[in-house]
Parts: C-alpha cells; sequence; structure tokens
C-alpha cells in the first residue's frame, strides 16, 4: 500500500493513518536520495564493514550535513515532524537535492496545515480561464490540474493527443492515458521521458494535498495496472518541468517538436494552462498548421 493509499478512505479518514504515511513517503525518499550517492566521491573517509546497500550511510550523510546522527536517524524514520528549516537545508546540501527535491523534503518534514485533513476542496475553475481558452485557436492548450486531470482543451489539443470529449470524464488524465492507452503511448518520440515526467510531476504534486481521495485512487490504479509506473513511483523522483519540448510522432501529419510552457494559475496554483508551439518557419510550424487546418479552426 502507498503512503497516498490512506487517503482513499474518504472523509472518515483518520489523521494518525495520514501522518504516518507521510512519515513513511519521508523515509522512503531520503533513503532514495542516499542511495545514489557514493561516499568516495564526496571524499568521505570510509567507516568499514561491507555494504549491505549502496550509496551513503547514515552515518555518513549525517557528517555531510553537520547533524548528529541521532538527530538524522530521527529526521529518516519519522519520529519527529517538527525540524527546523535549517536541519532540513543542511540534508537538502548534503544530499545534492535540486529545488524540487529540496521544496518536496520541506512539505513532507514540515507540513502545511492547509494541506492536512479537512483542508478546503478545491474551487472550479473561474468562467475566464474558460474564456481565454477557447480564444486559443492556432496551438494546441489545455487545462490541467494536480492529479494531471484535463478539465478542458482547445480543438487542437484534442487533434494532437486524444479526443479527450469522446472520454468519460475519469479517463481524462495524462498519466492514466500514457500509461494505459496505448495509441497515447505511441505519439511520444520518447516515451521513456515523457512518462519520467509525469510521475516525478505527480510525485511533486501529491506532496502539496496528501490527503486527497483522488490522488490516492490514481495512484493505486495505475500501480496495479502498469509495471512501468510501479518502477517508476519507487523511484522517488521528483520533478518540476513548467516548460520543455517533446518530439511527437502524430498519425495525420507526421514529426512534431513542440515546446510547451506551463503557466500557474496565480490564484489556484493547482492548476495550470499548458500552451504548446512549433518553431516559426520550421517543418513542425507547418505540421500544426496542417493539424490546425484539419481540426476546421482555419
Amino acid at each position: 500500500m502507498t503512503w497516498l493509499a490512506t487517503a482513499a478512505r474518504g472523509p472518515g479518514r483518520d489523521t494518525g493513518h495520514m501522518e504516518s504515511g507521510r512519515r513513511a513517503e519521508l523515509g522512503e525518499f531520503l533513503r532514495s536520495r542516499r542511495a545514489r550517492l557514493r561516499p568516495e566521491e564526496l571524499g568521505l573517509p570510509e567507516f568499514g564493514g561491507r555494504r549491505r546497500v549502496p550509496g551513503l550511510r547514515r552515518e555518513e550523510l549525517a557528517l555531510l550535513a553537520g547533524v548528529s546522527v541521532d538527530h538524522y536517524v530521527r529526521l529518516e524514520q519519522g519520529r519527529s515532524l517538527h525540524f527546523s528549516t535549517e536541519v532540513l537545508d543542511a540534508v537538502a546540501r548534503a544530499l545534492r537535492l535540486d529545488a524540487a527535491e529540496r521544496d518536496h523534503l520541506h512539505r513532507l518534514a514540515r507540513p502545511d496545515p492547509a494541506t492536512a485533513p479537512g483542508a478546503a476542496d478545491r474551487r472550479p475553475p473561474r468562467s475566464g480561464i474558460y474564456r481565454l481558452l477557447s480564444s486559443i485557436h492556432d496551438v494546441p492548450a489545455y487545462l490541467v490540474d494536480r492529479n494531471t486531470t484535463v478539465l478542458a482543451w482547445n480543438p487542437l489539443a484534442a487533434a494532437l493527443i486524444t479526443d479527450f470529449g469522446a472520454l468519460p470524464p475519469e479517463r481524462r488524465n495524462l498519466a492514466r492515458l500514457n500509461f494505459l492507452d496505448e495509441g497515447v503511448r505511441r505519439l511520444y518520440a520518447d516515451w521513456p521521458a515523457r512518462a519520467r515526467d509525469l510521475v516525478g510531476f505527480l510525485r511533486l504534486d501529491a506532496g502539496h494535498r496528501p490527503a486527497d481521495p483522488s490522488t490516492a485512487a490514481l495512484i493505486e490504479e495505475l500501480s496495479a495496472a502498469s509495471a512501468e509506473f510501479r518502477q517508476l513511483w519507487a523511484e522517488h523522483q521528483v520533478k518540476d518541468k513548467r516548460h520543455g519540448r517533446y518530439l511527437y510522432r502524430h498519425p495525420l501529419v507526421g514529426e512534431l517538436e513542440l515546446a510547451y510552457e506551463t503557466l500557474r494559475l496565480p490564484d489556484d496554483p493547482g492548476l495550470a494552462l499548458v500552451v504548446h508551439a512549433a518553431d516559426e518557419g520550421s517543418a513542425s510550424h507547418t505540421a500544426l498548421q496542417l493539424l490546425a487546418t484539419w481540426t476546421g479552426r482555419r
């Protein structure tokens, strides 16, 4: 059972179970980060004895972070969720965490009351967001939540990825489509990179709302249905990719290399507007124009 599974209990979920799940996730995350470091790369003395697991030992990590071994062990074992910012920053530096991983560590070790059980449910998107989306004609664009559920889209996004309108609402989810829909999977020339990005995004944003039962249900479903998802989820990678590029292999117009920008809504950071575009004058731009013509928007 994953750390989010207890959230699927619904309104009657127990706070103690949620705290236990958060502590378990914190320990798993720290152990996975320790495992990717090698003492010889960091100039650490050898403590002796044969290593049973790869990576740094707890004693070595504590030495690098400048904290007592007992203090670090209490953090990794989740015996307390009240560690200071200074201690967490020291551990983050010792583990060589990037900005997204550091924020993830802080959310797990110092939970925000706004993410605790009983926090207010998400609000529906403002009507102005839908009007903005409907005014975008020349590039694919869609509105997505933290669970990668597509809430709204323009015709060109449907032409590029899939006909979201033909799917029941519970299937309009990018993670679910990428792992469980063979047609969507084939769209990406580098599907493994796309899969890692999605899982890293889900792992990062799950830390914002650990009591969200919809997140728990999605993770449980994908873990049960996809061995590839299970493997990636177990790696505890977190990513905050707000922009980048993907190469698509579209069945109608061929290859398109599209850049994307992820724009968080200022008054609701749980929602994001994702917009794709091709370089002006490129073959991908021509292909995107052809796809737009096919949608009837030109």
